[in-house]
C-alpha cells in the first residue's frame, strides 16, 4: 500500500477504538458493552413510519435542508420542550446524522488558525472536525469523580482568537449533565469573548434522578450564537438511520448548509419523513418518558452490578455510559484492561484515553455501555464478578 499518496491531514487518522474493540468482541464472542449502539429493537411505531414511507415511494432525493415535515416537526418540537419559536425554513437543517452535523457546524464557522474549546473527555469526531477546518483545540479537562468544572481555569481558554466552544450535553462517556450555573458560566464567556457555542445534545432524553437538559440558546443573548445539534439516532434506537439535524440562526445556518451541500447534500428521504411522523408521535403517545424509565432500569442494573462486585463506578446522571475506576484491578491501564476483558472475561468495554488528548487522564479507568438488552446486561455483570476477586 502507497501510504505516501494520502493527503497529510488523513495520515495521523488510524482505525477508531469503537472499530477495533467491536472486532475483538466478535473475535471473542463477548458481550459488547463498548460501542454505544442499541441491540433491542427501535419502537415499532418509527418502523412503521418508514416502511410507510418507502411504500409511498418518498425514495428520490430529499430537499437540501431536509424534508419540509421533518423541519416543521423539529421545530414545534424546540417549541415545547424550550419554549423557543425557530423558523423552519431558515433556522433548521437536516443532515446525516449528529456526526455529519458536528463536522459541517465546525467546518462552516471555523477558519484556520481560530481556537476551538473542547470539554474532555470527548467525543473522537469533534477534534477529527477542528484539524480538517485547520482550527485549534484547547482542552478543559474534566475531572472524576464529579466532573466540575473551575470558572477560573475555564476563563483562561478563552481569548480574541477563540471561535467556538464544544459542549456535549448529557455527556459522553462521563454521564455528566451540565447544570443550569455552569451553563449560564459558559454563556457569559461566549459573550464576553464573542463565541459561538455549539451543543451536541444527541442523549437529550435521555436523563435521569431529575437532572435537567439546559437549553443553552435560552440564556440571555445565546440564541444568536448557538447551535443545536442532535439526531434521531440515540432518541429512537436507530442508529443506522443517520438522520441528525442544527438548530441555529439564519447567518449560522447558512454557513452550516455550505458545507453540507458538498459532502452528502442530502439525507435519507424515507427516513426524514419517518423522523418527522416519529417526533409528531413521542409528543402525545408518552414516548420520552418511556425511554427514560427504560434507561434509568437499565443503568441500575449496571450500577447494583457493579457495586455487588466491588467496582468503583461513577453514577451517570445522563446518556447511556458508566465510567469504571479500574486503578486497582492489577490489570494494566485502561487499553490492556480492554483488551484483557473480551478474551478473558467474556465482556467488551471502552478504554477511555481514546477521548482525551492527555491520554494518561482517561488510563484508569472504563466505559461501560448500557443500551443493550436487561438479560444481556444481567448476563455481563454475571461474568464481570471475577473482577471482584
Amino acid at each position: 500500500m502507497n501510504y505516501h499518496f494520502s493527503a497529510n491531514r488523513v495520515r495521523n487518522f488510524g482505525t477508531t477504538i469503537f472499530s477495533e474493540i467491536t472486532a475483538l468482541a466478535q473475535h471473542h464472542q463477548a458481550i459488547n458493552l463498548g460501542q454505544g449502539f442499541p441491540d433491542f429493537s427501535a419502537p415499532d411505531f418509527i418502523k412503521r413510519a418508514a416502511i410507510q414511507a418507502i411504500e409511498a415511494d418518498i425514495n428520490q432525493y430529499a430537499p437540501l435542508p431536509g424534508r419540509p415535515k421533518l423541519r416543521q416537526a423539529i421545530a414545534d418540537k424546540v417549541l415545547k420542550h424550550e419554549g423557543r419559536s425557530v423558523d423552519p425554513n431558515s433556522e433548521i437543517a437536516v443532515m446525516v446524522g449528529a456526526t455529519e452535523a458536528i463536522f459541517s457546524t465546525i467546518m462552516g464557522l471555523v477558519d484556520p488558525g481560530d481556537e476551538v474549546i473542547v470539554f474532555e473527555p470527548f467525543y473522537d469526531s469533534y477534534i477529527a472536525s477542528i484539524e480538517f477546518a485547520g482550527g485549534i483545540p484547547k482542552y478543559y479537562t474534566l475531572q472524576a469523580p464529579d466532573w466540575a468544572i473551575d470558572p477560573d481555569e475555564l476563563e483562561k481558554l478563552f481569548s480574541d482568537k477563540t471561535k467556538l466552544i464544544m459542549i456535549n450535553t448529557p455527556h459522553n462517556p462521563t454521564g455528566k449533565v451540565f447544570g443550569q450555573d455552569e451553563m449560564q458560566l459558559i454563556a457569559d464567556l461566549c459573550l464576553k469573548y464573542d463565541v459561538v457555542a455549539a451543543v451536541d445534545g444527541a442523549y437529550e432524553h435521555i436523563i435521569y434522578d431529575g437532572a435537567e437538559h439546559v437549553h443553552m440558546a435560552n440564556l440571555d443573548g445565546m440564541a444568536e450564537r448557538t447551535v443545536c445539534i442532535s439526531s434521531l439516532g440515540k432518541t429512537f434506537s436507530v442508529t443506522g438511520w443517520k438522520t441528525g439535524w442544527t438548530v441555529a440562526p439564519p447567518e449560522l445556518t447558512t454557513a452550516i448548509m455550505r458545507v453540507y451541500q458538498w459532502a452528502t447534500f442530502s439525507g435519507i428521504n424515507p427516513f426524514q419523513e419517518a423522523a418527522a411522523d416519529a417526533l409528531i408521535a413521542a409528543e402525545t403517545n408518552g414516548y420520552y418518558a418511556e425511554l427514560s424509565n427504560s434507561y434509568h432500569r437499565k443503568r441500575d442494573i449496571l450500577m447494583n452490578g457493579f457495586k455487588e462486585i466491588g467496582l468503583k463506578a461513577i453514577m451517570p446522571y445522563g446518556s447511556f455510559f458508566i465510567m469504571v475506576d479500574i486503578s486497582e484491578l492489577g490489570l494494566g491501564d485502561d487499553v490492556a484492561f480492554c483488551k484483557y476483558l473480551p478474551a478473558e472475561v467474556g465482556v467488551a468495554a471502552i478504554p477511555p484515553s481514546a477521548f482525551y488528548v492527555n491520554k494518561e487522564h482517561g488510563r484508569k479507568m472504563a466505559r461501560f455501555a448500557f443500551c443493550k438488552q436487561d438479560e444481556v446486561l444481567q448476563a455481563a455483570v454475571e461474568k464481570l464478578r471475577v473482577l471482584g476477586g
